[in-house]
C-alpha cells in the first residue's frame, strides 16, 4: 500500500473509531460496535502491513498505529463485549440498584465512608464476575498478538514502536517514590482530615473518589460555573472556541470519566464530561479542554501521524497545563475570586502526590505485567502489593487489569506530568505569573498546539526549555504553599 493511501485510510479508521467511542461513552448509543469499522479497514492492520512499514522505515508512528491496530483487531470482540457489559451492569447495595458506571459518581458524592465501601465492594464484585474473564482473555490475546508480530513481549513492542525508554522511566519512578516517601503522610493526612474527617491510617480505596470530589471545596468551585471559568480563561489568552463541542449533559449510561474525542483533527473535536459538582467538574473540564483546544488548533496540513498518532505525552501535557490552573494562586484569585488560595493549593498538592505515587506504582507493575513474566495470580498479587505500598492503603486485587490502560499509557501520563511542569514554569517565566491572562501566551500556546504531535515530549521540551523529561522536576510542586 502506498504511504499516501495508508495515511488517508488510517485517518478514516481513526475518525470512525473515535466517533463510535464518542457515541457509546457519552451515553447516546447503547452498543459499541467495532466489527464493521475493522472490517472496512482490514488491510491497515495485517501482519504483513506492519512488517512492510517497519522494513520501509516509514514514520515510526505509522508502524506503531499498524501494530496497535493489529492487536486491537484481535481483541475487538472482547472490548465490544466489555463495553456492553459495563453499560448494562447494575450494582446492588442494601436493596438499591445503580447502573455500574453511575455508581462511581454516586460513590464519589457519598458522605458516609461505610456506604462508599459498600458501593465499591459491589462494583468490585461486578468487575470480578462480569469483566475480569473478558479482560484476562483480551490481555492474553494481546500479548500473543505482539509476539506473533515478532516482538518478545508487549513491553518490547511499546519500547521499539512507541519510543518509550521504559528502563529510564522505571528508574525515575522508583526514585520518585523513594524521594516522596517521607512527604506523603504529612502532606496527605491533614487534607484527608479536612475533606473526609479521617486520617490516612483509616483511609480505604473506596474513599479516594470522595477525596477527589472534595466536597468541602464546593464553595470555591460553584456548581455550573466550570464552563464560564474555562471560557474566561481562554478569552484572557485570546483563544477562540473554534471546532470544539462541549457535552456536559447527564445520561444514565454516560461514562463517569471525562474524555475528549478528536473525531476529525482539527475540524471536529468533542469534549465530554459528566457534571458531578464541585472541584472535580473544573478538574475534568480543564484537563479535557487542554486536549480539545490542542487538537482544534493543529495544522490541518500536517500528515495524519502528526495530527493523531504521535507521543500522547504531548497532548496530555497540554491537558495538565490547563488543569494545573486549579492550583495556581493567581488564577484562583483572578478567575474564581478566591481571597485565600493557600488551602486550595495544599489540597491540590496532596491530590497531585497521591496520583503521582499511584502512577509510579502502576508503571512499575505494568513493566512486569507486560514483560510477560507474570501469570494472572502473580500479577494480581504484584498489582495489589505495589499500589498498597505506594499509597498505604489496602488495595484490592480485582482491578489488576481494569486499572491498566493499553500500550503503557501510564508511562505517557508520567512523562506528561514532567513535561507540563517544565512548560508551565517556562510560561510563567516568559509571560509572567498571570500568563493565562496574556494574549501573547495564548499565541505562544497556539504555536505549540499547531504542531500537533509532530515532536515527542522530549523533543518539544528541549525546543522550548532546553531540558529533558525527568520526574524529579515534579518535586518542586510539592513544597509547602505560602
Amino acid at each position: 500500500m502506498e504511504l499516501a493511501t495508508y495515511r488517508a485510510e488510517a485517518e478514516e479508521f481513526t475518525s470512525a473509531i473515535d466517533r463510535e467511542y464518542l457515541l457509546h461513552y457519552s451515553g447516546r448509543k447503547e452498543d459499541f460496535d467495532l466489527d464493521p469499522i475493522y472490517a472496512r479497514h482490514a488491510a491497515l492492520f495485517e501482519a504483513a502491513t506492519v512488517e512492510e512499514l517497519r522494513a520501509a522505515r516509514a514514520p515510526r508512528e505509522l508502524a506503531r498505529f499498524a501494530a496497535e491496530g493489529h492487536i486491537g483487531r484481535e481483541v475487538k470482540d472482547e472490548v465490544s463485549e466489555l463495553a456492553r457489559r459495563e453499560a448494562a451492569a447494575v450494582v446492588r447495595i442494601n436493596g438499591d440498584e445503580l447502573p455500574f458506571r453511575q455508581a462511581a459518581v454516586v460513590q464519589a458524592d457519598e458522605r458516609d465512608a461505610d456506604r462508599r465501601a459498600a458501593i465499591e465492594a459491589a462494583r468490585l464484585e461486578v468487575t470480578a464476575r462480569e469483566l475480569n474473564p473478558l479482560l484476562e482473555e483480551a490481555h492474553e490475546r494481546a500479548a500473543d498478538s505482539a509476539r506473533s508480530l515478532g516482538f518478545r513481549s508487549m513491553r518490547a513492542l511499546c519500547e521499539e514502536l512507541g519510543g518509550l525508554d521504559l528502563e529510564r522511566l522505571q528508574a525515575q519512578a522508583h526514585a520518585f517514590l523513594v524521594s516522596t516517601d517521607a512527604l506523603y503522610e504529612p502532606l496527605l493526612d491533614p487534607e484527608l482530615e479536612r475533606q473526609l474527617g479521617l486520617p490516612l491510617a483509616a483511609m480505604r480505596r473506596s474513599d479516594i473518589a470522595a477525596f477527589v470530589r472534595a466536597p468541602r471545596l464546593d464553595a470555591a468551585f460553584p456548581s455550573g460555573r466550570a464552563l464560564r471559568a474555562l471560557e474566561a480563561t481562554l478569552a484572557g489568552m485570546g483563544v477562540e472556541r473554534g471546532s470544539v463541542e462541549v457535552d456536559s449533559e447527564s445520561r444514565p449510561t454516560k461514562s463517569p470519566r471525562a474524555f475528549c474525542a478528536p473525531v476529525r483533527v482539527p475540524d471536529e473535536v468533542h469534549l465530554v464530561f459528566p457534571a458531578v459538582g464541585g472541584r472535580e467538574d473544573f478538574d475534568a473540564l480543564f484537563h479535557e479542554a487542554g486536549h480539545a483546544w490542542h487538537y482544534a488548533n493543529v495544522d490541518r496540513d500536517l500528515p495524519v501521524e502528526a495530527r493523531y498518532l504521535g507521543d500522547n505525552s504531548v497532548t496530555e501535557g497540554f491537558a495538565f497545563v490547563l488543569e494545573h490552573l486549579l492550583a495556581d494562586a493567581a488564577w484562583l484569585r483572578r478567575i474564581l475570586g478566591v481571597e485565600d488560595p493557600d488551602p486550595l493549593i495544599r489540597y491540590s498538592q496532596a491530590l497531585r502526590l497521591l496520583f503521582l505515587r499511584r502512577y509510579c506504582a502502576k508503571l512499575l507493575y505494568e513493566v512486569e505485567l507486560h514483560g510477560g513474566e507474570l501469570g494472572s495470580d502473580a500479577a494480581s498479587e504484584t498489582y495489589a502489593e505495589r499500589l498498597s505500598r505506594a499509597l498505604r492503603i489496602d488495595w484490592p486485587r480485582e482491578t489488576w487489569l481494569a486499572d491498566v490502560d493499553p500500550f503503557f499509557y501510564a508511562a505517557r501520563y508520567l512523562r506528561a506530568w514532567a513535561f507540563e511542569t517544565r512548560l508551565r514554569r517556562h510560561l510563567s517565566d516568559r509571560f509572567g505569573p498571570a500568563w493565562f491572562a496574556e494574549r501573547d501566551a495564548g499565541d505562544y500556546l497556539r504555536g505549540l498546539w499547531r504542531q500537533g504531535q509532530a515532536h515527542d515530549a522530549d523533543e518539544l521540551l528541549a525546543e522550548t526549555c532546553g531540558e529533558r523529561i525527568d520526574l524529579a522536576a515534579l518535586l518542586d510542586d510539592l513544597r509547602p504553599a505560602g
